[in-house]
């Protein structure tokens, strides 16, 4: 038995957090590392120890193998839990951590890298008797290869990275035509993400559920598995919703896909945790999709049902101890699902969002769970992934469960970063969803090619915003004044004096009547406004008779968040903020969006484009953008390289604006 006393976590963010809670639990001494970006970050308060690893770029810090050792020999760490992403699938990482005499939690190097190529892992499942999609997995990779495979196979078909995973690297394909320019995006896609450009092919399964097996071996020939999980609901390949167990599973069917996925295991002589996901048909058919050697986002659905800590359950195995649990004494109680908050704006195509967080506050309440690694004061950076917390309920039924959730994201704030929180919540409410009938079509086919729309702030809103600006506005002016009697606050010795606010959508004044109570004028509409004592960071509010429970904070002068429900608004006071240089770019500028690394440039000085053509490709945040012409014109100037670090707003080139007939 290898005996860990102190536990390095190769990883940031809330799955840092979590790891170290865990290993704190069993007393084990904990060492965190950490990027330039995260030298404030709450993992690196939280652990024992923490050691900066280098830059922020991930190539530089947290995919910097031997960064990781030496951090892991500077504190006297015997073990390194590699979380779920960066080195965490890593079989080069995990052999020189054997080497260098350290234990490593998760598998051994071989089954990391067989279950990691996708072409291999197919092959061998295929051997194993494990169902598998029809595709192609060869080792050839010419284009005309994958074309005639496609034929043989049948449109529509997958494109994918055959080294990694997370949507990355990973195209549909529904006519031969478009299949040229997908092989090459996802190639170079994959070649960026996983350093590999080799690609497969898979059947597309129409609108199947994607179900995942938990599985657990130790080194005593014990190989089990703990229940599934539903991660149906994605978009771009990444999961949004997970629960378990799955809403159409049967005793039987549970049965078959978990003797495939312990089969599965066994063929790589695994150990310790893994994940073996599969595509479940209408007709109840089943096929292998891929196995995460790791740790997944999503376990904590399993801990809630199953009462066990994987972590905990993850080093006892490491030690070498046998995992002492049976199949026949996996239970399965009530009913989980995790709901993934990410920094991104659902009504832009879901674009990840970096920048301050001006407030954070996790739920709390009965059957709820949030693992987050933010705090107030932190930031979103633009160099890792947009998700930020999970945000998990549990429930005698699943009805119960999926109330529970509905109302932890309501209780969920995050101000100064858009989020998908309402865009989770509204998706709670639907039908298919509620009904427990949810497909990896779900998002596709509720909200269709317009996408999701964000809601507009109502007149009520808006005018609790107004009254809130004010009374802020009002305390600040008191607490400036000396000895001012409460009762003397917005009091005039003539009639009433308004504060004037203008969101962008007109005047709005706000007239004292007396203490906490307002008229709101809008609109030639007048709305009475009565304020409950002001809570930090809450507020009980009626307008016209009707309480609302909202949630706020100011942001700086003019600016206030408001949440109601699980939605959120920023508003800006147009009469208290000056004008900010160096707005809009104009329609003929294509600027970076956000932050991130300029992959390819499509064109070049002379050019001439058409509105909605690609000119740019940027990657951020894990993901490949791409950016397209807003008018049709000639690129008349290149402002940056293929290569480079761009900052949200940074130029990327020009286009003179005119059609083709136009004179120079």
């Amino acid at each position: 038995m290898r005996r860990i006393n102190t536990l390095l976590i190769a990883n940031r963010g809330e799955i840092a957090v979590r790891i170290i809670r865990t290993a704190r639990q069993l007393g084990l001494r904990t060492v965190a590392v950490y990027s330039d970006a995260d030298a404030k970050a709450p993992h690196v308060k939280l652990a024992d120890v923490a050691i900066g690893i280098g830059p922020a770029p991930v190539g530089q810090s947290y995919l910097d193998a031997e960064a990781v050792l030496e951090a892991a020999r500077r504190s006297g760490a015997d073990a390194i839990h590699p979380g779920y992403g960066f080195l965490s699938e890593n079989a080069g990482f995990a052999q020189a951590v054997a080497e260098a005499g350290l234990t490593f939690i998760g598998p051994g190097a071989e089954a990391i890298e067989v279950m990691g190529d996708k072409a291999r892992a197919k092959r061998a499942m295929i051997a194993a008797g494990v169902p598998c999609i029809p595709g192609y997995e060869g080792e050839a990779q010419e284009e005309a290869v994958f074309i005639q495979a496609a034929k043989e196979i049948g449109f529509p078909v997958m494109v994918k990275a055959a080294a990694g995973g997370g949507g990355r690297g990973m195209r549909r394909v529904d006519r031969e035509a478009d299949l040229p320019a997908a092989l090459a995006l996802a190639r170079s896609e994959a070649q960026n993400a996983f350093g590999s450009g080799d690609l497969i092919l898979e059947k597309l399964v129409e609108r199947p559920r994607h179900v995942e097996i938990q599985v657990f071996a130790d080194a005593h020939g014990s190989t089990i598995h703990l229940g599934e999980r539903d991660c149906s609901v994605q978009r771009r390949h990444q999961k949004v919703f997970e629960e378990a167990p799955c809403p159409v599973m049967t005793p039987d069917l549970r049965a078959r896909m978990g003797e495939a996925a312990i089969a599965a295991a066994k063929a790589v002589e695994y150990r310790g945790a893994g994940t073996v996901e599969f595509l479940l048909d209408a007709e109840g058919k089943f096929y292998f999709l891929e196995m995460n050697t790791r740790l997944q986002v999503e376990h904590p659905v399993t801990e809630m049902v199953t009462g066990l800590d994987l972590v905990a359950l993850q080093l006892k195995v490491a030690e070498g101890r046998p995992l002492g649990l049976a199949q026949s004494e996996v239970r399965l109680t009530g009913h989980a699902i995790e709901a993934r908050l990410y920094a991104e704006d659902p009504a832009q195509d879901f674009q990840p969002a970096t920048g301050e967080i001006d407030y954070w506050s996790a739920p709390d309440g009965e059957g709820v769970r949030c693992d987050a690694g933010i705090e107030t004061g932190g930031a979103i950076s633009p160099f890792y992934d947009a998700m930020v917390a999970k945000i998990l309920a549990w429930g005698e039924t699943r009805d119960i469960a999926l109330r529970r959730l509905a109302s932890a994201l309501e209780r969920t704030t995050l101000f100064g970063v858009p989020t998908n929180q309402a865009f989770l919540h509204e998706a709670l409410g639907r039908d298919g969803f509620a009904n427990g009938e949810a497909t990896t079509a779900f998002i596709e086919e509720n909200w269709g090619p317009a996408g999701y729309v964000a809601a507009k702030a109502s007149d009520d809103e808006v005018a609790i915003a107004a009254v809130l600006l004010h009374a802020r506005d009002r305390e600040v002016a008191r607490a400036a004044a000396l000895d001012l009697p409460e009762e003397l606050l917005d009091w005039s010795s003539s009639l009433p004096r308004p504060s004037i606010a203008d969101f962008g959508e007109g005047s709005i004044q706000v007239i004292p009547d007396r203490m906490g109570v307002y008229t709101v004028r809008s609109r030639d509409q007048a709305r009475k406004v009565e304020l409950e004592p002001l809570g930090e960071a809450s507020a009980r509010v009626l307008v016209d008779g009707v309480p609302h429970r909202v949630g706020w904070m100011v942001a700086g002068p003019g600016r206030i968040h408001l949440q109601t429900g699980a939605q959120a608004f920023l508003f800006e006071n147009q009469a208290a903020l000056l004008d900010s240089a160096g707005g809009a770019t104009g329609g003929g500028d294509v600027v970076a969006n956000m932050h991130g690394v300029l992959v390819e440039l499509l064109v070049k000085p002379g050019d001439r484009v058409t509105a909605g053509d690609r000119v740019a490709v940027l990657e951020a945040m894990k993901m490949q953008h791409q950016l397209s012409a807003e008018v049709s014109g000639v690129v008349r100037e290149i402002g940056a390289k293929a290569g480079t670090q761009l900052a949200a707003g940074d130029l990327i080139l020009a286009i003179e604006e005119g059609d083709e007939d136009a004179g120079s």
